[in-house]
């Protein structure tokens, strides 16, 4: 029985042996010297969240080794030749990489007319195999399905492009747009295309904006960067909200009116907007980039940036605080305090109490500043939004294990095993489930606490959260808090009381973080408007009692027992009280 050779290893990737491993080729990886321009290119620019694009595989071992070394978010990497799929996924397999890299076998095109396959060419030697028939060179001919370019940067959101394949790169960067793409890391082949190929590939990135980094280029490899300012919605599957820029004097622009959208954030010191600054509700961005101030003044030290600073409780607690994810990563001795951006520059009133409450559960102790006129930090860390309203509300996988890891872990279990978490108390112009206080004798019966958050610290409803294995409540933004420590073990039913975007919000929340989806109770029989209002959140609804009873039954939240009764019309319209509008179902409500 003939003996295999040994795997080969390379920056800590071990290479399997293959039919296409040469003993040159064994003795180039060892050394080092395998693709060595492109993978110290790749490995000087790609950061730690990134998302790469690879196009030409080979053997696997450049996308594995930046894979396992620079730590990118996702790779995504395309391979024409078929021959190599079986060897590439085996060397992902044994490194353990298969879930970091996607493979695909086809032919990644920039043309908007592309043809469904494309004829690839493959010869003895994988590294001759290409799109160009050779002359006078035998090579059997296979169909390879293409991919569409401008799918797969709406898609995949690519930060890094590394491309070897083969002299294709001619004819790609002829019609590509590398929208939202830093770096690019490219190997020519003037043998296929000649100098005045070369030539038009380097003009054309040029053109794109893209400048060589000459201690990481040789005459045909390149690797090149441009200032990218991507302004897209954060995304829990990564990207930059889950990177953290790291800035010397930059510029630091706080709103100078109360508006929704109010342009602000941070520069850097040229003035460039920092687009890790920015604050994103749904795909709005409510932070766009300010104009250079004439004049900012020192302040000394280095702050964790918070983004914007938020008094109103359900905002705070999903649009102040995600960037704390942060922390997980930073010495916060090294820290001077976060810094934010007043929401409502107007108000000089003292912090309410309950961020500083929030920071403490966190860990943090770090001092809360906003900065209230333009002020350059002498060193500002500034995290990507993992968290917030929107898409990004299932949080990106750094802020769920910051939370998890510091959020509440002092605090202990205390509290009944069946909870309530109501809104009574808040009061219509807060919005309301009408009937709840019949509701919540109903729910006491059945051994459950009525809790009214509003009334306890922070720690004391975190406590009660984490002690409660079954939890009923009121739609709002008290469930954003649970969602910070729910856990799979815990049922959770939500009554809604407003058909709202924002209800989706809660529930992507709680599902995400706690690993297991709410149950939804939306059994609204009419729903109210203060007069003149069309805000979502301040919708008054009247839940039809008896469903919401057999609901909560089927799931077993309460035992089955006598129909829950109906409040009468009278008691209905003497707990709404005067300034309400039954709302047309039509109607178009904002928020």
């Amino acid at each position: 029985m003939e003996e295999m050779e040994p795997n080969v290893t390379f920056r800590g990737v071990k290479v399997p042996s293959s039919p296409y491993l040469t003993d040159m080729r064994r003795k180039r990886i060892a050394e080092g010297r395998y693709e060595a321009e492109e993978i110290a290119g790749a490995l000087a620019t790609v950061r730690p969240g990134d998302r790469v694009l690879e196009m030409g595989a080979g053997l696997g071992i450049v996308g594995a080794v930046v894979a396992a070394n620079a730590k990118p978010q996702a790779l995504l990497s395309f391979e024409a030749n078929p021959d190599l799929m079986p060897h590439i996924r085996a060397l992902h397999d044994m490194n353990g990489l298969q879930d970091r890299i996607e493979l695909r076998n086809q032919v990644l095109m920039s043309a908007k007319d592309r043809p469904a396959t494309r004829s690839f060419h493959i010869r003895s030697s994988f590294l001759g195999s290409s799109l160009i028939d050779p002359e006078n060179r035998p090579t059997r001919c296979v169909e390879v399905p293409t991919a569409s370019l401008d799918e797969v940067l709406k898609e995949f959101r690519p930060d890094v492009l590394i491309m070897d394949i083969e002299g294709g790169e001619l004819e790609f960067l002829a019609d590509a747009d590398l929208r939202g793409i830093r770096a690019v890391v490219i190997e020519f082949h003037p043998k296929v295309y000649g100098q005045e190929g070369v030539r038009a590939c380097k003009d054309k990135l040029r053109g794109m904006g893209f400048r060589k980094a000459e201690e990481l280029s040789t005459r045909f490899v390149w690797t090149c960067t441009r200032n990218v300012i991507r302004l897209e919605p954060p995304s829990p599957a990564g990207g930059w909200s889950t990177q953290i820029a790291r800035l010397k004097s930059p510029i630091v622009v706080p709103p100078d009116h109360r508006s929704h959208v109010q342009p602000s954030g941070v520069l850097t010191a040229t003035g460039q907007f920092v687009p890790h600054s920015a604050t994103w509700r749904n795909a709005r961005l409510l932070t766009p980039p300010p104009e250079r101030p004439a004049t900012a003044e020192r302040l000394p030290g280095r702050w964790l940036w918070g983004g914007v600073l938020w008094r109103y409780f359900p905002h705070f607690v999903t649009e102040s605080v995600t960037r704390l994810w942060a922390l997980e990563h930073l010495d916060g001795s090294q820290l001077d305090g976060i810094l934010f951006s007043p929401k409502n520059p107007t108000v000089e009133d003292p912090l309410p109490a309950f961020q500083r409450d929030f920071l403490d559960l966190m860990g943090c102790s770090l001092p809360i500043r906003e900065a209230r006129a333009p002020c350059v930090p002498d060193e500002l860390i500034v995290p990507g939004q993992g968290f917030g309203l929107g898409q990004i509300s299932r949080g990106t996988d750094r802020f769920i294990e910051a939370v998890a890891l510091r959020f509440g872990r002092d605090v202990a279990p205390e509290g009944p095993e069946k909870l309530y978490i109501s809104r009574s108390r808040l009061g219509a112009n807060r919005g309301a489930l009408l009937g709840e206080a019949r509701l919540e004798a109903y729910l006491a019966e059945q051994g459950y606490e009525i809790f009214h958050p509003q009334a306890h610290p922070l720690a004391v409803q975190v406590a009660r959260y984490k002690a409660a294995r079954r939890i009923v409540a009121a739609e709002g933004s008290a469930l954003h808090l649970l969602g910070f420590v729910a856990g799979p073990e815990q049922q959770v039913a939500m009554i809604l009381r407003r058909r709202s975007g924002a209800t989706q919000h809660i529930s992507a929340h709680l599902e995400s973080f706690s690993g297991r989806a709410p149950l939804w109770v939306e059994t609204l029989r009419r729903t109210w408007m203060p007069a003149g209002q069309i805000r979502k959140r301040l919708a008054v609804g009247e839940p039809d009692f008896a469903a919401l009873q057999a609901a909560l039954v089927a799931q077993g939240f309460v035992a089955s027992g006598p129909v829950w009764e109906q409040p009468g019309e009278d008691e209905i319209r003497a707990e709404l009280g005067e300034g309400f509008t039954l709302l047309d179902e039509g109607a178009r409500l904002a928020g």
